[in-house]
């Protein structure tokens, strides 16, 4: 099988990001039970906008960036610089039937949730029609990676160079957790960041997943914001 095409462009982009970016991995089990609660609460009063999970994952990991900006970041090797953006173009991952692709959301810190989740819908609907201009897969600071969707609980997914970090969401299933002491069965996922090493160390890179983990479990914090 010629290695061409969508398939080529996979396989270099990742061999690159293995090259070129130190990459560290960790992970965190959060308990998905209340932003599951949010979402069906959506969905009931507001069946028009169509918020989904992933549209809430988005949200989450805006609020994660602009607490910890130093993961919304590229390394310029020419000029040995970290690039902090000043803008966040939310990429995220798609399988289709060519392959993986990364459709971006420009400007996603600007945008309501519910125009979050319009703009998501679109480009997967361009990304599995074949449709996808080139400006809606290039420029990207920071890649939303839902494999759960496959069924899988964990993986250490590789960085979409030359974006500096990664957040991996496992399947949502229920799980006995530990609350106020007792055991009871909650909606569990698991939430993985793989970071670039160099963009910054572990304090930073556990921060952030430690807060998106909180948000996950407790969705209403983000409400202190808005």
């Amino acid at each position: 099988m010629p290695l061409r095409g969508m398939r080529r462009a996979i396989a270099d982009n990742t061999a690159r990001s293995r090259r070129e970016i130190p990459d560290a991995t960790t992970w965190v089990d959060a308990d998905a039970t209340g932003l599951l609660a949010v979402r069906d609460a959506l969905r009931t009063a507001r069946p028009d906008l169509g918020i989904g999970l992933l549209a809430l994952l988005a949200r989450v990991c805006l609020d994660g960036l602009r607490r910890f900006p130093e993961l919304n970041a590229s390394v310029d090797v020419e000029r040995g610089e970290i690039v902090r953006h000043g803008h966040v173009h939310l990429g995220f991952a798609a399988q289709t039937d060519r392959g993986l692709v990364v459709p971006v959301v420009r400007d996603a810190h600007l945008l309501t949730t519910a125009r979050l989740a319009a703009e998501l819908a679109r480009l997967t609907g361009l990304a599995r029609a074949g449709k996808l201009p080139p400006a809606d897969l290039t420029g990207g600071t920071f890649t939303l990676n839902n494999y759960g969707v496959f069924g899988v609980d964990g993986s250490t997914p590789i960085i979409n160079h030359p974006e500096a970090a990664l957040l991996g969401v496992g399947r949502v299933t229920g799980r006995p957790w530990v609350v106020d002491g007792a055991v009871v069965p909650r909606e569990v996922t698991q939430l993985s960041l793989t970071f670039d090493h160099r963009v910054c160390d572990g304090a930073a890179a556990g921060g952030f997943l430690r807060h998106v983990a909180d948000l996950v479990e407790n969705p209403a914090v983000l409400l202190a914001d808005v």
